[in-house]
């Protein structure tokens, strides 16, 4: 137990996570364990790169946005058009698990049928890029990771309203049925 790390732990904790979103289809608990898997992630700074005022600043911005804000904000969307489960996905729950070894929010991306678990892939794999970036923290200066925490804030913004605009113009989320809208 030398070599114990708590950053691996967390990173072991978002592993966790994965697999049950993957295995989910429930909404309300996917968004609950993205927020959870937010906090989770936001203290890695701090375990990775000390008690800096920069690591603070990183910390406290992926918390507010990827444990706070966003969730509240998918959570709101799907009261709003109330949908509660992914009924359908494209590939089934245990397949999904089995491939999701690889690329957890990729998949959830591009096998999901709902536009908010589409969303949540999305977040993901931006918790992935999240990961990646803080190995390269010291290398990367504070406006660039701030630059992407506002590019995924405004998509997940840009997500909602077409969420909203899909509910309101074909009374389903699912995006399977988008091909109506060729002619």
């Amino acid at each position: 137990m030398d070599n114990y790390n708590p950053a691996n732990l967390l990173l072991l904790l978002v592993i966790l996570f994965n697999f049950f979103l993957l295995g989910s289809s429930r909404l309300n608990a996917c968004i609950r364990s993205v927020a959870i898997q937010g906090g989770i992630l936001s203290l890695l700074p701090l375990f990775l790169h000390g008690f800096s005022g920069h690591s603070l600043i990183l910390a406290g911005g992926a918390f507010l946005l990827k444990g706070l804000a966003i969730p509240f904000l998918l959570l709101r969307a799907i009261r709003q058009v109330h949908i509660r489960r992914e009924m359908e996905p494209l590939l089934g729950y245990v397949p999904t698990l089995l491939l999701g070894t690889l690329a957890t929010g990729f998949l959830m991306l591009i096998t999901r049928r709902k536009a908010i678990t589409q969303a949540l892939g999305y977040l993901i794999f931006e918790n992935g890029v999240f990961i990646f970036g803080m190995l390269l923290a010291e290398a990367m200066p504070l406006m660039v990771e701030a630059g992407v925490l506002l590019d995924l804030l405004v998509a997940v913004f840009v997500m909602g309203i077409v969420m909203h605009q899909i509910n309101r113009e074909f009374s389903t989320m699912n995006t399977d049925q988008l091909s109506s809208l060729r002619e």
